[in-house]
């Protein structure tokens, strides 16, 4: 006598979006470019300086059965994109310095190389993540205001310095939502412009 099957809850879902690092030394300066908005704003939420990056594709919840693919895509696309240089550019406040939620630091991005990965990474992954709405803005988010405040007169007068520095890897990364900030788990990483080691071998076998 057959029995039924009993279908078992899948794992659960993670919390996935894909990014670019920036060297120790550019984050550092970048704190303390804000040290003077950081005293100003005790009260809110920074983003600590070891998870400041710059988001590509936000995937969000992420099913199991996903992932495998996802990792597999964003090596595609890492393959398709040389490595190139950028730099740190001018704050920045969402959605207006006006009534600021969000102050970010933004990238160069005169060739747009930025906007083209995050473009292709939306079309190769529509597929099972929808593409993003809101036009892209590379940046690094910074702190968050609740309830929002005015940084007009704050961003007109504080400046972040920088350097050159290279945009040569894509990170898969997994969020783990804790207190008093979440914790990221890079589980991949793919250099830019490099085909798969198996493709590298079939091309010059044939």
């Amino acid at each position: 006598m057959a029995r039924d099957r009993v279908s078992r809850p899948e794992a659960k879902p993670l919390r996935l979006f894909v990014a670019i690092d920036l060297p120790d030394d550019v984050r550092a300066l970048v704190d303390a470019g804000i040290a003077p908005l950081r005293e100003r704003f005790p009260r809110a939420r920074w983003v600590p300086t070891r998870n400041q990056h710059v988001t590509l594709k936000f995937l969000g919840t992420t099913w199991p059965r996903l992932v495998d693919g996802v990792v597999q895509t964003v090596g595609g696309v890492a393959a398709a994109h040389e490595p190139f240089e950028t730099r740190v550019a001018e704050l920045g406040a969402f959605p207006s310095a006006r009534r600021a939620r969000v102050l970010w630091v933004g990238l160069e991005d005169p060739a747009a190389r930025l906007a083209a990965i995050s473009a292709d990474l939306d079309e190769r992954l529509s597929k099972d993540f929808p593409p993003e709405k809101r036009g892209f803005t590379p940046h690094l988010t910074l702190a968050r205001f609740e309830p929002p405040v005015r940084l007009e007169d704050d961003l007109g007068e504080i400046g972040v310095e920088s350097r050159p520095f290279g945009v040569e890897w894509l990170v898969v990364y997994r969020s783990h939502l804790q207190r008093p900030a979440p914790v990221y788990e890079a589980i991949a990483t793919f250099p830019l412009g490099e085909r798969p080691q198996q493709e590298s071998e079939h091309a010059q076998g044939a």
